[in-house]
């Protein structure tokens, strides 16, 4: 088996990866790596160059100036149709066995080729608007656009793959697609791991057990729920619990000023050696990754802390309960649910730390069975050689 692997950008050149979705480039990077570690054979077809057009700037200006509303280019039939065709002409100089798509639906909307077609992604775009910020304010003419692009690209789909139950099922009940061909396999974790469950335990054993350490990572105060990490620290702090949130990839933003509680640590570059070391030491050494987001779908952040057996406390949005199973690798938390909520659950674990412990190992045995790259690939195989047989 052959596969034809499709994207926008260059996979393996960062500089060309568009700067709005860094986990999706991130996932494509990572499943071509990991199918070519399996010795899978592969033609990438990307990178694909946007259309140039006169129209989409004036659109873009008369819907942001004077309707206050967000035009995107990307979603333009013009565009999409653009990037199919420049598909189809370098398909054509392969003798590829399958076409595998990693991204989203933008590149194979109006795809017409020979070969079974297979979408992998973390959602539908119909499900993110009106629920990601960026997806919040658009005008009819974009929205009617997505609806058009994605309808039409599940339509011309073999297989649809997503990462989680929720976004399988909001596919089959936008589009009404046969729910036959719509799978679902969890992403693997951006970071490299090669510990063992040995490594998890002593890892474990070097936490300090009388300083709770809430691991926080975003860019995104707002929308990943930082101010709830915040008042669950505060609050801890206060009832007795000795309690440290580190924050990475974002400021706080807080009408106080940061206490001492509180370490800001800003991004971190995962792309060099110390920075690698570094974030490889916060997750080893914190306690829980605390991620009450009000919008996601299946943050690669979840499994890369479940890699260091690090359970996650996050809310039950999006796709999140897929990956977190309560009281095995971490606890989901309603979107409405109280400071106190999370505290009693932390207060337990830390007063009960052979719990703890237990809880943390499990957390790893999810990353190891579920949630890594290794494992979401053999799935993928098996599911893409059973469709080219037949």
């Amino acid at each position: 088996m052959k596969i034809a692997y499709l994207t926008i950008y260059d996979v393996w050149n960062k500089a060309t990866w568009p700067k709005t979705q860094p986990g999706l480039c991130q996932a494509g990077y990572y499943i071509a790596k990991t199918l070519a570690a399996q010795s899978v054979s592969m033609d990438y077809i990307g990178p694909l160059s946007k259309k140039e057009s006169l129209l989409t700037p004036a659109k873009w200006n008369l819907y942001h100036h004077f309707f206050k509303k967000d035009y995107y280019r990307w979603a333009e039939p013009l565009i999409v149709k653009d990037y199919a065709y420049q598909a189809s002409r370098k398909l054509s100089e392969f003798e590829s066995s399958l076409v595998l798509c990693p991204e989203n639906v933008v590149p194979i909307a109006y795809l017409k080729c020979k070969q079974p077609l297979v979408l992998w992604t973390d959602s539908t775009l119909g499900a993110l608007i009106n629920f990601y910020p960026y997806l919040s304010n658009l005008c009819k003419e974009t929205t009617k656009n997505i609806e058009k692009m994605e309808r039409a690209a599940l339509k011309n789909c073999n297989l649809a793959i997503y990462t989680s139950d929720w976004a399988a099922q909001t596919a089959i009940q936008l589009y009404d697609i046969d729910a036959s061909k719509v799978k679902v396999i969890p992403w693997g974790a951006n970071l490299e791991c090669n510990r063992t469950i040995d490594d998890i335990q002593k890892i474990i054993e070097t936490r300090d057990g009388n300083l709770c350490k809430l691991l926080f990572l975003g860019v995104d105060w707002i929308r990943k729920g930082g101010s709830i990490a915040f008042e669950v620290t505060k609050k801890l702090n206060k009832i007795g619990l000795n309690t440290e949130l580190i924050v990475i990839g974002c400021k706080p933003i807080i009408k106080a000023p940061i206490p001492d509680f509180v370490r800001v640590l800003g991004f971190i570059d995962t792309s060099t050696n110390a920075g690698l070391n570094r974030i490889e030491q916060l997750f080893a050494e914190s306690h829980f990754l605390i991620l009450p987001t009000m919008a996601d779908c299946t943050p690669h952040v979840l499994a890369e802390a479940n890699s260091f057996g690090v359970p996650c406390l996050a809310t039950k949005v999006g796709g999140i309960s897929t990956l977190i199973k309560d009281d095995f690798n971490g606890k989901t938390f309603p979107p409405n649910a109280s400071i106190s909520d999370y505290c009693t659950y932390i207060v337990y674990l830390m007063n009960n730390y052979r719990v703890y412990k237990h809880l943390a190992l499990s957390s790893f045995e999810q990353y190891q069975s579920h949630l890594s790259w290794s494992v979401a690939i053999q799935k993928l195989k098996q599911l893409m050689s059973e469709l080219v047989e037949s």
